[in-house]
């Protein structure tokens, strides 16, 4: 059958999730087909194309599609929008059927529809990718009812036995098991757009709190400590070398050297040290003192 041929439907459309009941009572006007029924629309489509035969058949499986959508509820998502892509995973299933096969639509159909609300559960449920691998479709979508039958109820990590049970049930690790089981425990990503109240009024983002400095702040340190630097290195050209040098070692440095390494060092007593190093500091001070004023002078200009 060629894949380039639509499917049209008089699908009843949703008006939000309130709508719901109505929708569900709409489709049960569809009658259910009876198989010689289904099979004469079936040929017609596959061998005609025939949109009313078409519509015929996706009409009489919309209630298929909505009981299947029920058992997905526990993920947080609106069932409106589980039929909605259940019932295009049931055109792709009517456009794929092959009468002559000798199975039912329904048989066939409920293979796409589940495919299809699968996938976009997968896709809506979590931001980051969760179920990459058919095994893995296969643990998300199974974990729940796997743990119910184990009556694992308790929260945090699951004993060992059910985690092997469960893992050698569904070919997979205990890891997958246990790294899924956490996933799903958190639950799916959340707007911290969504309202907090009813009426719409504060976001989730407005109780965030960001314990970082600010940026402007942050940048304004930066370039205070710069100038500082430059300060600094301009005031200890003043220096000597051995008042730079015992200076440094002495007030620059984390880890200082004593006043006895020093004066071994420069061969003279360490009151002698004692003095160069106060007197380097006050000739540092004074001149870090006059380079900022002058900085501020410049900065008036």
């Amino acid at each position: 059958m060629s894949e380039t041929k639509n499917v049209p439907a008089t699908i009843p459309a949703f008006g939000g999730d309130q709508s719901l009941n109505r929708y569900l009572a709409e489709i049960r006007k569809f009658p259910v087909l009876k198989p010689e029924e289904e099979f004469m629309l079936a040929k017609r489509y596959q061998e005609h194309g025939d949109p009313k035969a078409a519509e015929q058949l996706v009409t009489s499986h919309l209630r298929l599609v909505a009981k299947i959508a029920m058992g997905y509820r526990g993920y947080g998502l609106p069932v409106s929008e589980l039929i909605s892509e259940g019932n295009i995973g049931l055109m792709q299933g009517v456009k794929k059927f092959d009468p002559d096969r000798g199975f039912r639509l329904a048989t066939y159909a409920m293979w796409w529809i589940r495919a299809s609300m699968q996938e976009f559960i997968l896709r809506s449920w979590s931001l980051v990718k969760i179920g990459t691998t058919a095994a893995q479709k296969k643990l998300f979508f199974n974990l729940r009812r796997m743990k119910n039958n184990l009556e694992a109820f308790e929260d945090g990590d699951l004993n060992q036995a059910s985690l092997s049970k469960i893992a050698t049930d569904l070919g997979v690790s205990e890891d997958e098991v246990n790294n899924m089981n956490r996933r799903m425990a958190m639950g799916g990503d959340t707007s911290l757009n969504v309202p907090m109240r009813e009426d719409g009024d504060g976001q989730w983002q407005d109780w965030l709190v960001d314990d970082q400095p600010l940026q402007d702040q942050t940048v304004a340190d930066a370039q205070e400590d710069d100038l500082r630097h430059a300060m600094l290195a301009e005031a200890m050209g003043g220096l000597n070398d051995r008042e730079k040098h015992i200076l440094a070692e002495r007030r620059l440095t984390d880890e200082p050297k004593t006043l006895e390494e020093l004066s071994q060092l420069y061969r003279v007593s360490r009151e002698r040290v004692r003095q160069i190093e106060v007197r380097a500091f006050d000739k540092l001070q004074k001149a870090m003192l006059r380079i900022a004023g002058d900085k501020r002078m410049i900065g008036a200009y």
